[in-house]
């Protein structure tokens, strides 16, 4: 039994629904599982020339495998739906595919008009921090008990460990990003959700089963939300415009900065990254500038090749596969 784990290494928006097309278009799942979150994050995904944007729902569905929204997620009804929808109509077949875990959480109205109140951190107002706390505080509605969604309900110990279930191969797609996990994050900036590899494993994934954690980055980062985060170079201007950086699910323009080397290396050793990609090259390409935070100072390179080397050489020692990206093309 094996399971492949995908993780961001940073604040979310890093291309993991494109690491995770690619995955599933080359090599053989059984399940596509999204392990953490709701519909506050976005994979944006080009297939077969079109863009599709999904919030609930894992990429396998584009490849006909069998999708699961885990435990560890909570769940919009109305999104939901909305979602297959789209996918249909975007010519995407979703019957049979698409599953919820009986014991993943439903966002309420209540949860959503709450959040609309939140100004604090700088939420995307999707209900998931009111979604999760009922969950912990054992007041939370299971996916299970809401009658529209019985036809997708699916017991995840009886799916991935039932007698004559096969021996499943399973893709664990993440959400947000290490530096938002609500553990691990810049807190109270943080997510509702644990967006690592052990996240992961919460939704009924033995921690024996895992083969490969693919840890996703940008070469910069950008995040969204209340605190300042963007860098005082005008550069960022130009990287942002370059990089299309506006948020999948609000809109809103995502903060710019250089990328923080050691966040990134503390968050590859955490969640024992050893496939470690890194996106959108071309954008720092086209800004004409090579640079990165490392231990608060920082870094410029006088070139690409000499940036990228230096990258690689801090992970040599600990044996990562490191492979690097331009916007919208394969790894």
């Amino acid at each position: 039994m094996i399971a492949d784990v995908i993780v961001d290494l940073q604040y979310g928006d890093c291309g993991k629904g494109k690491i995770t097309h690619y995955l599933c278009k080359n090599k053989p799942y059984t399940h596509v599982l999204r392990y953490n979150g709701g519909c506050n994050a976005g994979h944006t995904i080009y297939h077969e020339g079109k863009k599709f944007v999904t919030h609930h729902i894992p990429a396998g569905v584009f490849f006909g495998v069998k999708s699961i929204i885990g435990s560890g997620c909570v769940v919009n009804v109305t999104q939901f739906f909305k979602e297959i929808a789209e996918l249909e109509a975007g010519g995407i077949d979703t019957k049979g595919l698409i599953y919820i875990a009986n014991n993943a959480h439903v966002i309420t109205s209540e949860h959503l008009y709450e959040e609309e109140r939140e100004n604090k951190i700088g939420t995307t107002k999707k209900g998931n921090g009111p979604a999760y706390r009922d969950k912990y505080f054992r007041k939370g509605i299971r996916a299970e008990q809401v009658e529209k969604l019985k036809p997708y309900i699916i017991d995840l110990y009886e799916e991935f460990h039932g007698v004559g279930k096969g021996k499943p191969v399973i893709l664990c797609e993440g959400a947000q990003g290490f530096g938002l996990d609500v553990d691990w994050g810049d807190y109270p900036y943080v997510t509702s959700s644990h967006c690592t590899t052990a996240g992961a494993l919460l939704n009924c994934i033995p921690h024996g089963w895992v083969r490969d954690v693919w840890g996703v980055a940008k070469v910069y980062e950008t995040y969204v939300g209340s605190k300042k985060f963007e860098g005082d170079d005008p550069i960022f201007e130009k990287i942002r415009d370059y990089g299309e950086e506006y948020g999948a699910t609000t809109g809103r323009p995502r903060q710019c900065n250089w990328m923080d080397f050691s966040l990134l290396k503390k968050a590859a050793v955490i969640n024992q990254v050893n496939k470690l990609v890194f996106n959108k090259v071309d954008i720092l390409r086209r800004a004409q500038s090579w640079k990165l935070i490392n231990k608060e100072q920082i870094v410029d390179f006088e070139s690409e090749k000499r940036m990228k080397s230096w990258v690689e050489n801090q992970f040599n020692q600990d044996l990562v596969e490191i492979f690097f990206s331009e916007d919208k093309t394969k790894i």
